[in-house]
């Protein structure tokens, strides 16, 4: 990078504007280029995005950080095809609807910790993430007795010192691979369609709790993940045991023998 700045200095003295667009342009190439994206990614800690599986496998993950009007309904939904899901609860939404945890809980759902308060948890020190998780669990674990073994961030947004944090924790990071983006307002078709073209095995599906047509489009994707042969399982049981590595994409694999 030092050498292309000093190529874009020695190009404004010399060439003019013409050499200065091209000039930077190298500078936009080169930093944008796949292999020195890859090797910045290839350093830096990264959630889990997926899990690569022999088996079709699949997970579907729900974020609930604000209302509650479909909580029962998704649960209903889940129970009627014999599914299990995770949900990430933020610890606020814990304080407002206990009574929506335990029914999760009790339907035997997946419960996951999306922080205390839904921040950009980037922008806080290692002292304040911790806390946020923290509070966040013990509130989930106060209703239910159990123990919570997996972060997602609000927005999707970490740094490195989240991340590591979060494994400092004992806690796995979780991201998604599929996004359905339900929370936009999507049609029940659309979200559908997002969903069932995106999947492979291994992945986590995002979904949110209250988004307006998630009910609708869920029946629908979980009949055509189970005709085409998928597992629909929690989080928890479509990470692998043992020893892993996480490569540039964010994806689980076994880690090589030694």
């Amino acid at each position: 990078m030092t050498k292309l700045k000093n190529m874009l200095k020695k190009h404004r003295r010399l060439a003019g504007p013409m050499a200065l667009v091209l000039a930077v342009a190298a500078i936009f190439w080169a930093v944008n280029s796949p292999a020195i994206v890859g090797a910045s990614a290839a350093a830096r800690e990264l959630p889990i995005y997926y899990v690569q599986r022999d088996n079709k496998a699949v997970a579907l993950t729900f974020d609930a950080a604000w209302g509650n009007e479909d909580t029962q309904e998704l649960i209903d939904i889940l129970t009627s095809y014999g599914v299990k899901a995770t949900f990430f609860l933020v610890g606020e939404w814990v304080d407002k609807y206990p009574e929506s945890v335990q029914a999760l809980y009790d339907a035997g759902m997946e419960l996951g910790n999306h922080s205390d308060d839904h921040p950009h948890m980037a922008s806080l020190s290692q002292k304040e993430i911790m806390d946020e998780i923290s509070l966040c669990s013990s509130k989930i674990e106060a209703v239910t007795g159990g123990e919570v073994s997996l972060f997602r961030c609000p927005y999707g947004e970490y740094d490195d010192d989240v991340i590591t944090t979060i494994n400092s924790m004992g806690l796995y990071p979780i991201q998604w691979n599929v996004d359905s983006l339900d929370w936009k307002g999507l049609s029940a078709t659309e979200i559908y369609e997002r969903v069932t073209t995106k999947v492979v095995p291994g992945s986590i599906v995002l979904f949110h709790n209250a988004a307006e047509h998630t009910p609708e489009a869920l029946g629908d994707i979980i009949q055509y993940l189970l005709a085409n042969g998928y597992e629909i399982v929690t989080v928890s049981e479509l990470l692998l045991t043992g020893e892993y590595e996480i490569d540039n994409n964010g994806m689980m694999y076994a880690a090589s023998a030694a």
